[in-house]
C-alpha cells in the first residue's frame, strides 16, 4: 500500500445491488466524492451481496435437487450482470481501479462484513426510501449498516422528482 513519502490509501466500500437506488448512490458516488483527484486516494471496493439458493428458492422438498442448480445459475448470472454494470459506471468515470466482491449472504452482514476485512474508511449504500412501517417489516440495509458498520456511513438518497 504506502511506500515511503506517500500516503495510504483509504478504502471505499460501495455497496451495489440491482436497484435504481443502488445505481444512484454509485452514480452519485463518482459524480461527487470521486473526482479526478480522489480518485488516487481511494481504493474502490463495490461489493454485492448474492442471496444464497436456500433464501432463493424459499422451501427445500420433493424437487428441490433439480430446481437449485438452476436457481444457483439464475443467481450467477444475475450477480454478473450487476457487478459488470457497476464496473462500466466506474469505467466511463474514468475510475479503473476498482475491486469487485460477490458475497453470499444478507446485504446487512455482507456489507458490515466487508468494511471489517478491508478495514474501511467509508462505506456508501443507497436508500430505498422506506417508511417507517416498511422499514421495520422489510428491514432497511442502510439503517442496519448506519448503526453497526465501524466506519463512516453515507447513506445516498435518491430524489423523488429529478430537475
Amino acid at each position: 500500500m504506502a511506500t515511503s513519502g506517500s500516503e495510504t490509501k483509504q478504502v471505499m466500500v460501495i455497496g451495489i445491488d440491482d436497484s435504481d437506488f443502488s445505481t444512484y448512490a454509485l452514480q452519485w458516488t463518482l459524480d461527487h466524492l470521486l473526482s479526478p483527484a480522489n480518485v488516487p486516494k481511494f481504493k474502490i471496493f463495490l461489493v454485492y451481496a448474492k442471496p444464497s439458493v436456500a433464501s432463493a428458492v424459499g422451501f427445500v422438498g420433493p424437487g428441490a435437487a433439480e430446481v437449485l442448480p438452476v436457481v444457483e445459475a439464475d443467481l450467477r448470472k444475475t450477480a454478473a450482470k450487476i457487478t459488470e454494470r457497476a464496473t462500466e459506471l466506474c469505467k466511463k468515470k474514468s475510475v479503473n481501479d476498482v475491486a469487485v466482491e460477490v458475497l453470499e449472504g444478507d446485504p446487512r452482514n455482507v456489507l458490515c462484513e466487508a468494511v471489517e476485512k478491508h478495514q474501511a474508511s467509508m462505506l456508501v449504500v443507497g436508500s430505498h426510501g422506506y417508511g417507517t412501517l416498511k422499514r421495520a417489516v422489510l428491514g432497511s440495509v442502510s439503517d442496519y449498516c448506519a448503526h453497526h458498520a465501524h466506519c463512516t456511513v453515507m447513506i445516498v438518497k435518491k430524489p423523488k422528482h429529478k430537475h
